[in-house]
């Protein structure tokens, strides 16, 4: 189990099976988080990333891609909702506040 802020509205999710993310992100958990509505100071906005241990616990739950909320401001510009694969391994992250759909990757060579 994993404890997450209250109203971080956890939506979507998806457990990475791709080849382009490093080998620690195999079988790790990504989740979107949509943010909350009602918060005098708001949380989420922001893909997390869960990583288990052998027999399912978990080893770690942390951030994995932020910028959605802008912490000086807190003004939100952008609503994660939800991640997907794509076949080359990259991550689909849709976000129902700017109307957009971004694509994460990472290249071995940077």
């Amino acid at each position: 189990m994993v404890e997450t802020a209250a109203h971080a509205a956890d939506l979507g999710l998806t457990f990475y099976d791709g080849r382009m993310f490093p080998e620690e992100y195999r079988g790790a958990i990504f989740n979107a988080q949509h943010g909350s509505w009602n918060r005098t100071t708001p949380v989420g906005a922001r893909i997390m990333v869960t990583f288990l241990n052998a027999d399912g616990t978990v080893r770690e739950h942390k951030p994995f891609a932020e910028g959605w909320l802008d912490a000086e401001t807190n003004e939100y510009l952008g609503r994660p909702v939800d991640v997907a694969l794509l076949r080359d391994g990259s991550m689909l992250v849709s976000d129902d506040m700017a109307g957009a759909l971004y694509r994460i990757s990472y290249d071995r060579r940077r």
